[in-house]
């Protein structure tokens, strides 16, 4: 790791890698001219002198021949909303859920004992201690890593911005505003056009989505050459941001609701359904055109999610992507053992549509005057879709399920997939 210190920190620097047992060197200095000179020790005789300039002016491009798909008008047209209708919205949805427990209970995840949050919600919670002299700051770091291979093969430009704009809700969660973002970028052959055209617009819609949240790009790594007997991988960008709590004050609430909160939705949704999980569970469909991001609305509802929990007024709230809203609730029902009775929920394309600018909240009764009040204050839209309570779960008119059809399934899938038990 290279890092720019002013002269006058260099001495605090130091002494905070050594508190950290990491050797530091101080390699050289900024000096004016343009001028890059590599000395044999320092003062010594000049070794190697060039423009700075020519380091990032004049390096080689890699720029290779891409294309989209040649029937790329087509795939758009073809939607997801043109496949046949669920037999079994409750069937639907029960696979869909996994819990992923099973990966990161492999690993260690209390750091100095600083854990707040650990991996299991939308994002990571530490606490931040002063670098040298251990004391709490009061203040707390947020992570969350998101990748959406799907809404990136049916739209790799605006796939990977609905999934910056996932990982800056998923901070909004747990009461974070974002930092800095990190990125793999996976992708097949570059030598193919096709899959060098998913690599430049994957790389523009991260772009785009970065600039209209004020996100700086610090660090990433490429991955290319990703295929098997020809068949090159979907595009999967991976996002890692990190935000700051500013006050941390309270546990985050998590997304284990209580018995009689009121269930609201966050932000307003639609019924398309490309680029699902569900579409491509259920049919393999990756086309059409993805649901439509609007990034001041976005803003607007990160901001006023992250505001709830900060002055801690909600029991437990989710963002609304992979799954849509049934695998969200179904979650969150998961999670704390408590059912759901659900309206408003008209069809299976606003249950399983993945519209981004969404999150679920549950809220104690007493408070969901003040919650509603505050998001008509920011322009977002509340929508009451049902109650938790009971030991079903069901959404009028589209499904009724034993609270233990859930959780079983929610706690099996993927330990069971892995031959082994949680």
């Amino acid at each position: 790791m290279l890092a720019i210190v002013s002269p006058d920190g260099l001495e605090n620097v130091l002494a905070i890698c050594d508190r950290w047992d990491v050797q530091a060197s101080v390699v050289g200095r900024v000096t004016e001219g343009g001028l890059l000179r590599v000395r044999d020790g320092v003062g010594g005789p000049v070794l190697a002198e060039l423009p700075a300039a020519s380091l990032h002016e004049d390096a080689p491009l890699y720029d290779r021949p891409r294309r989209p798909p040649a029937d790329w008008e087509d795939l758009k047209a073809d939607t997801a909303e043109q496949l046949p209708p669920p037999e079994n919205v409750g069937a639907d949805l029960l696979a869909m859920l996994a819990d992923p427990s099973w990966v990161y209970h492999q690993y260690d995840h209390m750091l100095f004992c600083n854990t707040v949050v650990g991996p299991g919600g939308d994002a990571t919670v530490l606490r931040l201690k002063h670098p040298a002299a251990g004391a709490d700051t009061g203040r707390g770091l947020a992570l969350t890593a998101d990748g959406n291979h799907r809404w990136c093969a049916v739209d790799p430009r605006a796939g990977t911005a609905m999934t910056v704009a996932e990982a800056v809700l998923n901070l909004a969660c747990v009461g974070a505003r974002p930092l800095a973002l990190v990125n793999c970028l996976n992708f097949g052959n570059p030598e193919h056009p096709e899959v060098m055209w998913q690599f430049s617009e994957a790389v523009d819609g991260m772009a785009e989505a970065c600039d209209a949240f004020g996100i700086p790009v610090v660090g990433g790594n490429v991955s290319l050459y990703n295929e098997s007997n020809g068949h090159n991988i979907d595009p999967t960008p991976v996002i890692g941001l990190l935000g700051v709590i500013d006050s941390l004050t309270h546990i985050p609430p998590g997304l284990a609701w209580c018995q009689g909160d009121r269930v609201i939705v966050l932000g307003e949704g639609s019924a398309e359904l490309s680029g699902s999980l569900w579409a491509a569970s259920v049919a393999g469909h990756k086309r059409g055109r993805l649901p439509s991001l609007d990034y001041e609305q976005h803003r607007q509802v990160a901001g006023l999610v992250a505001g709830l929990v900060a002055d801690d007024r909600l029991s437990a709230v989710h963002d609304v992507s992979s799954g849509g809203l049934g695998v969200a609730l179904a979650e969150m029902a998961a999670a704390s053992g408590v059912g759901f009775r659900g309206a408003r929920i008209h069809n299976h394309g606003e249950l399983f549509g993945e519209a981004s600018s969404r999150a679920v909240a549950a809220v104690d009764p007493e408070l969901l005057p003040e919650v509603e009040a505050a998001a008509a204050a920011t322009g977002v839209s509340v929508a009451r879709i049902g109650l938790a309570a009971g030991d079903r779960f069901s959404i009028k008119g589209l499904l009724d399920l034993d609270m233990s059809a859930i959780t079983d399934r929610w706690r099996s899938a993927m330990s069971d997939s892995n031959g082994q038990a949680q």
